[in-house]
């Protein structure tokens, strides 16, 4: 398992617009600060590697590159040869003033937004918050020994995040209900028809409160994923590929159970602190392991944010978010044209349902699973590593590249 410093919740939980938080944010953001850096420049040229450059056109990462150097002209150059032992999500920017290069920066998109400038030390939340404990196994027994809950340790350790937890949950909410009348086809080849909208009014006789509650949940999910491939307004849970899970269970549970927000704002912290234990000690990057890291994530941090809101202890939420996200180990990231559509949107409504499933297997098994949830982030980081790079957000296998065959075929 790799070691970082564990930081705030809020460089995890980002608010901006989609499509892709590894592959539009991160790369904007590094764009913004190159541009402050380098204002007397004339001139940018931005490579793309890996997979920043296999799906960077789908995801929109050249456009919003452009967008943010402009008015200075930009070249975008995407190097799909040229290997990236530190992270498959790497970018080279280039400050030219005439023709004499004037500065350069290699940066790293490591996912949920963030981003790592080479030989530098980069802090985006406007102040330095570490975590001083970064296992589950050490906080559960911190929390245990202080008869704290796992929020609690989150606001030890971050005393302001409540204010910003409180706008995070805004958003999620506004997300779900623009996305709920949302109409029209998302932008890209595929031309997608919305389906939030439709899924949400749908008619069906005789349904029955199981196949309602699922249809319910399902529509929050696709209507904040279809938001954020839509580009506008989400929030990172932890990314943008993943960002429906978390809001469609949260949205849906405050809706059945009366839940205030100052509880929903607990669970986004407990939520939180699972990404974070999966950020800092794994991956919450598709390029770098596949969506077991981002839909895996969210459906761990959803199914533990379930389990607190329903007053479970520790070891209850631990269960939870093993089980959620034992069950999508090896999951392939393999978006169609590179656009956070297909599969992406569907995942996002069934991770949603998983998570409510495995929260409710925890209440029956946490006294009797052997599996720690350390041990489930490692297994899960291994795994992706394990995987062959078509299968890690490339756009090179799977669904991208048989769907992408299929068409050959039919125009001959």
């Amino acid at each position: 398992m790799k070691k970082r410093t564990m930081k705030s919740l809020r460089e995890l939980y980002r608010i901006g617009n989609g499509p892709s938080s590894s592959h539009t944010m991160g790369p904007a953001a590094a764009a913004l600060m190159f541009k402050e850096k380098y204002k007397e420049a004339d001139s940018f040229k931005v490579i793309l590697y890996g997979s920043l450059a296999a799906t960077g056109v789908g995801h929109c990462t050249d456009s919003v590159i452009v967008d943010t150097l402009s008015p200075i002209k930009t070249k975008i150059v995407f190097d799909e040869k040229t290997e990236t032992p530190r992270h498959p999500n790497t970018l080279d920017l280039i400050a030219y003033k005439g023709k004499e290069e004037i500065g350069r920066q290699r940066v790293y998109s490591t996912g949920g937004g963030a981003i790592e400038i080479e030989g530098e030390v980069q802090v985006t939340s406007g102040k330095v918050v570490e975590y001083r404990l970064t296992s589950f196994d050490k906080i559960r027994k911190y929390c245990n020994e202080n008869k704290m809950k796992l929020y609690d340790y989150v606001y030890l350790v971050e005393p302001d995040i409540k204010e910003y937890l409180k706008e995070v949950w805004q958003v999620m909410k506004r997300s779900v209900e623009a996305g709920l009348v949302a109409e029209g086809v998302l932008p890209g080849k595929l031309k997608l028809k919305r389906r939030a909208k439709e899924i949400f009014n749908k008619k069906i006789k005789n349904e029955s409160k199981s196949t309602k509650k699922e249809r319910r949940i399902s529509a929050y999910a696709f209507a904040v994923a279809e938001e954020n491939a839509g580009g506008g307004v989400i929030v990172t849970a932890p990314t943008c590929g993943a960002c429906g899970v978390l809001p469609a269970s949260l949205y849906y549970s405050q809706e059945k159970f009366g839940f205030t927000d100052k509880k929903i704002v607990d669970a986004l912290a407990t939520a939180g602190l699972i990404g974070n234990l999966i950020k800092t000690n794994a991956s919450i990057s598709g390029a770098e392991c596949g969506c077991q890291a981002e839909i895996g994530s969210a459906c761990s941090m959803a199914a533990a944010a379930i389990t607190e809101l329903h007053r479970q202890d520790i070891e209850h939420i631990e269960c939870a978010a093993s089980i959620a996200m034992e069950h999508y180990l090896g999951l392939t990231c393999d978006p169609i044209y590179g656009l956070v559509q297909i599969p992406c949107i569907e995942r996002n409504a069934v991770s949603a349902m998983r998570a409510l499933n495995a929260s409710r297997l925890a209440w029956i098994m946490a006294d009797v699973r052997t599996t720690s949830f350390d041990l489930i982030i490692e297994t899960m980081y291994q795994t992706g590593k394990d995987m062959h790079e078509n299968y890690r957000e490339t756009s090179k296998g799977g669904l991208a590249k048989f769907y992408s065959e299929k068409e050959a075929c039919a125009g001959k």
